[in-house]
């Protein structure tokens, strides 16, 4: 590594630095019902530190889509992480609306987890949060797009992550919503895991260059079809293969203490799967 090329990392590690700085100001300008400070030092809020977590990490995966796009002048680079680092921060601030009045619409995910410290919402907004930095990341990945076309396919990204989390509770022979609101911290991490996969499997729709609307929505398609039809039969997979003569769903609501590590094997089946299809295709 030359010194030109140690310098020039040098100023787009200090540009994603600026952007994390932004991104706190603005998560605590728009958090105004709780101090983030005071619920992770002096109230130990482990629901919030999940959601904070959630959110920084979105903000990795939308900057990461930038970062690995083509290059060009250094001036140029740094540029685009300032515009679309500022246009993630909004997106992911704008998916907690989402999260809170319609993934989790039938209650208020702020009381969740500020007053009840309920961590399985915690682990929810987390995972939107994720979900739409990966989505974020795919829509700006590539060539021969513009800020417009990134634009339509968040926008096309975030519909099918609300679709999927609809088909999720379908699925289910439980209220997703009515568990996780009594603190099943087990179902949260398994719906989690369900919204971070398909997520990735957006991303993995989006990614490449841009060729033209009918190509690239083809291709967006075909992946977003297969995941959510995927999603059931991950969901007996899981229960036939990782989980042998029990039953998923009692594990996660049928017993007095909601199985976690359940949960967990869950949300891994989606996002292995999901990890799995983008490299195999």
């Amino acid at each position: 590594m030359t010194l030109d090329q140690v310098v020039t990392s040098l100023i787009y590690l200090v540009s994603v630095f600026v952007m994390f700085l932004i991104g706190k100001v603005v998560y605590d300008r728009v958090n105004k019902r709780f101090d983030l400070k005071e619920q992770l030092v002096k109230r130990d809020n482990f629901a919030v530190a999940i959601a904070v977590v959630g959110y920084y990490l979105g903000l990795v995966f939308a900057l990461g889509g930038v970062l690995e796009g083509p290059s060009t002048y250094w001036v140029d680079d740094v540029f685009d992480i300032l515009f679309y680092g500022l246009a993630a921060i909004f997106l992911l601030n704008f998916s907690s609306f989402v999260n809170d009045k319609i993934i989790l619409y039938k209650f208020d995910n702020v009381k969740e987890i500020i007053d009840d410290r309920n961590a399985g919402t915690g682990v929810v907004e987390a995972a939107n949060h994720i979900a739409v930095g990966l989505i974020i990341y795919g829509a700006v990945s590539g060539e021969g797009g513009d800020l417009m076309t990134a634009a339509a396919f968040w926008i096309i990204g975030q519909a099918v992550l609300v679709v999927a989390s609809f088909v999720y509770n379908a699925i289910t022979p439980f209220d997703v919503h009515d568990e996780i609101e009594k603190d099943n911290v087990a179902v949260g991490v398994a719906f989690a895991g369900m919204l971070i996969a398909i997520g990735n499997v957006i991303r993995i729709g989006m990614a490449g260059d841009f060729i033209s609307w009918q190509v690239n929505l083809v291709q967006f398609g075909g992946f977003v079809l297969f995941g959510l039809i995927l999603m059931p039969v991950l969901r007996l997979l899981a229960d036939m293969l990782l989980l042998p003569g029990e039953s998923l769903t009692k594990e996660l609501v049928q017993q007095d203490t909601p199985n976690i590590g359940a949960g967990a094997i869950e949300a891994f089946a989606y996002i292995a799967a999901s990890m799995l299809l983008g490299w195999v295709v």
